[in-house]
């Protein structure tokens, strides 16, 4: 468990430090690098307790961190991009994107093909992660001014 709560630690500096590289200034800063701890966190979590399929993991960590984006931003009243795209910088799959992108270039195409799926999934996971919680969100917030 330790070494979770080293890595949540870890990710939440990277995402601060690019929250500093977007710009992002003041509490927002804050509660951005605190959306990319928290997804991280659940990213591992989940991995523990889901160690053979990492997509439902990426997916779900995407998810938590659009939840806690949107109601940062409704609480800061600022755009929930800006908390969005700094807390899921933990998942990026860079390194399949450069495995993919080597795996092409030293000839293997069976390899490459596999690593490119496997990297397609991950940020397709992502994606659907953001978009179905953005979603809903957008949805009960709509609902609940419509009823007003």
């Amino acid at each position: 468990m330790t070494h979770i709560l080293y890595q949540t630690l870890l990710s939440l500096l990277a995402s601060l430090f690019f929250g500093i590289l977007f710009q992002v200034r003041g509490r927002n800063l804050c509660f951005a690098a605190l959306s990319g701890g928290l997804c991280w966190l659940v990213y591992a979590l989940v991995c523990e307790v889901i160690p053979s399929s990492q997509i439902p993991a990426y997916f779900l960590s995407a998810a938590a961190t659009a939840l806690f984006a949107e109601l940062c931003a409704r609480a800061f009243h600022s755009p929930a991009g800006v908390f969005t795209a700094v807390g899921v910088i933990p998942l990026v799959p860079g390194g399949g994107i450069y495995r993919t992108m080597l795996l092409c270039i030293s000839g293997t195409a069976e390899q490459a093909l596999s690593a490119c799926i496997s990297t397609i999934g991950i940020a397709g996971a992502m994606a659907m992660g953001v978009m179905v919680t953005s979603s809903i969100v957008r949805m009960v917030t709509h609902r609940r001014r419509s009823k007003n």
